[in-house]
């Protein structure tokens, strides 16, 4: 059975920290080819001057790959972060922020990818990111 939206739904009810969920996500869209979720905008996310902050953005990044991965591999299995390299191109203001995780290679060990965010009002990127993830198959 393929890695779909349904079962995105659930791994992402059960599966991340209870503050990545407080981030309010959701599965816009998930296919092999890449994954795209949704945070939605809240005042809680935010500076002091309005603008969502990046560590909110890069959890969003991180989260919306591991979707990419697992729709690629066809399955979720454990992996972790190894390495996140984000480039913040403009501010995300008062608008729901898109992220478009691709993976770009997956291997036994490694997996690969790129972000793109956007925010829904543009299709223009706010941030990219480049990723690294060690995937933990064997620990299920």
């Amino acid at each position: 059975m393929p890695f779909d939206k349904a079962a995105a739904d659930t791994l992402l009810e059960t599966v991340f920290a209870s503050w990545v969920q407080d981030l309010d996500l959701s599965v816009e869209s998930i296919s092999p080819e890449h994954a795209t979720l949704r945070m939605r905008f809240s005042d809680r996310l935010c500076r002091d001057n309005g603008v969502v902050c990046g560590q909110a953005l890069m959890s969003l990044a991180d989260t919306a790959m591991v979707f990419a991965i697992s729709a690629n591999a066809g399955e979720y299995f454990p992996m972790t972060t190894v390495d996140q390299t984000v480039h913040f191109l403009r501010p995300v203001m008062k608008a729901d922020a898109l992220a478009e995780a691709r993976v770009v290679r997956i291997g036994k060990t490694m997996a690969y990818g790129s972000v793109s965010i956007r925010t829904d009002k543009d299709e223009k990127p706010a941030a990219m990111a480049q990723t690294a993830y060690a995937l933990l198959r064997d620990s299920k």
